[in-house]
């Protein structure tokens, strides 16, 4: 079985400075680094600020694309929980109401799922999965 996972292609680009780091699926995530250590430390910061703020304004979240030759940057964990939520249930056409219902829960409580900083346990994040048909599976890399 393959797993969801939350990568999204990032385009370095070298000049005098350093790196500039965009992303072609969000295109207001732009920084820069000294050098590519940084370059890709401040991407993957700007990432998961630019994925937190469409969550926050109720904006879409693009799945992530595939560009050939592009650096794969994730967002931090709680964002990638939100992300990987969010677009499962839409790719599965269920709203909030019905992971609330498989849940018995309150759809505030559904929602906060969608949310990077809902403060969730395992087993709300392992039910949430199971409600999507999914497991929860966690890695240290």
């Amino acid at each position: 079985m393959k797993g969801l996972a939350v990568h999204y292609p990032a385009l370095l680009e070298r000049d005098s400075g350093g790196y500039t780091v965009t992303f072609p699926d969000l295109p207001e995530a732009i920084t820069e680094g000294d050098d590519l250590e940084s370059a890709l430390f401040n991407a993957a910061e700007v990432l998961s600020l630019a994925l937190e703020q469409r969550i926050d304004d109720g904006d879409a979240i693009p799945a992530p694309s595939k560009v050939r030759g592009a650096k794969l940057i994730e967002p931090d964990v709680s964002v990638q929980i939100a992300v990987l939520f969010r677009l499962e249930r839409e790719r599965q056409q269920k709203t909030l109401t019905d992971i609330a219902r498989a849940l018995e829960t309150s759809w505030p409580a559904a929602q906060r799922l969608e949310r990077p900083r809902g403060n969730h346990t395992l087993r709300q994040l392992e039910r949430a999965a199971a409600a999507l048909g999914k497991r929860l599976h966690v890695e240290l890399v």
